[in-house]
């Protein structure tokens, strides 16, 4: 594969999680543009999608609320958030949106994968992969682990029903083994404000509609751990030659607002042990090195 080949699977792969997590922008590049002077802030003002479980909602219940409370605390200021259904041109419509005579409505996005040129993008908080969930006692309890998944041979994996969001790397990992057949394809985009991604797991999977979700980490993690009746488990993948699951995940902020970034970037440094136990109450399957790609040689 090309050097060209690799830097364009990976600039899709950004696309695609950004679109999993639901927070796509536009389709064209951010541009650098430089910031007004900020004013003294006196808030630490969020954009956010109020309906976006783990991440995110309206009662401030979610992984990125929890998170931005111990940055307000560490900043001396109050947490405040503008909230926008997390579909196309998110950042465009809170991050970068300024009407004539107006300010920014909001300062800081909580969670952007790492590469991301939408937005200025920070050092990265934490690195989680896809994962694949499935309930106990419905004959897979034997599998710990992905392979052994791939091992129990092509008759019993296609007899499966396995349900992945349509254009994320899950579907990419079925075709690679072949089982296209076995997928149960789900939209990556639904114009339903109150639609959720942790749906395929807390309505379908936990109901028996399919037998095995593929989804971002922190959502199998979370809606794993939801879900009281069946026992679900959940398995961290590890990214394949053609199919990169493991993204690092960093917040962003506008281009042109350096000592903002440089800011936050503290933030993420000292309160690293009070996010890493927030991501663990939300089950988020956390990840080193070993779950990426193997490093060109």
């Amino acid at each position: 594969m090309t050097a060209t080949r690799s830097a364009g699977r990976r600039r899709r792969g950004l696309q695609v999680l950004a679109a999993a997590l639901l927070a796509i922008a536009s389709t064209t590049a951010a541009q650098a543009q430089t910031a007004d002077a900020p004013a003294k802030r006196t808030a630490l003002r969020v954009c956010q999608d109020p309906n976006n479980l783990p991440f995110s909602n309206a009662e401030g219940a979610g992984i990125e609320n929890r998170i931005a409370e111990v940055f307000g605390r560490a900043l001396g200021l109050p947490v405040t958030y503008y909230s926008f259904p997390q579909r196309l041109a998110f950042i465009r419509n809170t991050l970068r949106f300024k009407l004539p005579g107006q300010d920014y409505p909001c300062d800081i996005v909580m969670a952007v994968p790492l590469g991301y040129d939408q937005v200025s993008v920070t050092k990265p908080y934490y690195r989680s992969t896809y994962a694949m969930v499935f309930a106990e006692g419905k004959g897979l309890d034997g599998v710990k682990s992905v392979d052994e998944f791939l091992a129990l041979g092509a008759t019993r994996l296609r007899a499966l029903r396995i349900g992945v969001y349509d254009r994320s790397p899950a579907s990419e990992w079925l075709k690679q083994h072949q089982l296209v057949e076995s997928g149960v394809p789900y939209p990556m985009m639904n114009a339903d404000p109150q639609q959720y991604p942790g749906e395929i797991i807390e309505r379908d999977l936990a109901a028996g509609k399919i037998d095995v979700a593929i989804v971002w980490g922190p959502i199998a993690g979370y809606f794993a751990q939801r879900v009281k009746s069946p026992k679900l488990r959940v398995l961290p993948m590890k990214s394949e030659p053609g199919v990169q699951f493991d993204y690092q995940m960093a917040m962003g902020v506008r281009y042109g607002e350096r000592e903002w970034k440089q800011q936050i970037e503290s933030l993420i440094e000292s309160k690293q042990g009070e996010i890493q136990a927030i991501l663990k109450d939300f089950g988020v399957p956390v990840v080193d090195e070993s779950y990426a790609l193997p490093k060109a040689k």
